[in-house]
């Protein structure tokens, strides 16, 4: 018998309906790379989309899919960074770098360098802070959580759109 296949709610924050996603869209020298970028988590994929919204003077949208994650994680080169720690500070400080180490997954998955702990890791690129104080500073925060999908084939094949919100329409601005 084959283990169950698991299926995930994912969303994309922006002012744009998606329907059908292209990796090499996005910016470069992101977190995890010039790829495209999902949550799973609903609160934060809010928060983005009306921050968007806010930026771009244009209505906020929260595209709705469904991540094949098993899948993709069986068939796909993966990197899932649980934590903000060492693996996790070097990775997203080499891509925001310009260095393309990205290049060498399909996807990859961990916390977000949001708000909550940029300043940390910026002091940290700057030479500010050592690497032991910037990972003693983030080592009590809970990650927020973003997916990158950095291989097109892989994506078409296990991201499936299912709906875009307008949210302002839905009362959740």
């Amino acid at each position: 018998m084959q283990p169950e296949n698991k299926v995930i709610e994912v969303y994309h924050a922006g002012t744009d309906r998606i329907e059908h996603p292209l990796c090499r869209k996005g910016r470069k020298n992101l977190d995890f790379g010039q790829g495209f970028y999902v949550t799973d988590i609903y609160d934060q994929a809010i928060n983005l989309a009306k921050a968007r919204a806010l930026e771009r003077k244009a209505s906020a949208k929260l595209n709705i899919y469904h991540l094949h994650k098993d899948e993709f994680l069986r068939d796909g080169k993966c990197l899932v960074l649980n934590q903000y720690d060492d693996e996790w500070l070097d990775f997203i400080v080499h891509c925001r770098a310009g260095k393309d180490i990205w290049k060498r997954y399909d996807y990859v998955e961990g916390g977000v360098a949001d708000d909550r702990v940029i300043n940390t890791v910026n002091l940290y690129i700057q030479g500010f802070i050592s690497k032991e104080s910037a990972l003693k500073n983030l080592q009590y925060l809970k990650p927020n959580n973003q997916i990158c999908i950095l291989n097109q084939d892989l994506l078409n094949k296990y991201l499936i759109f299912t709906d875009c919100l307008e949210l302002m329409d839905h009362g959740l601005l």
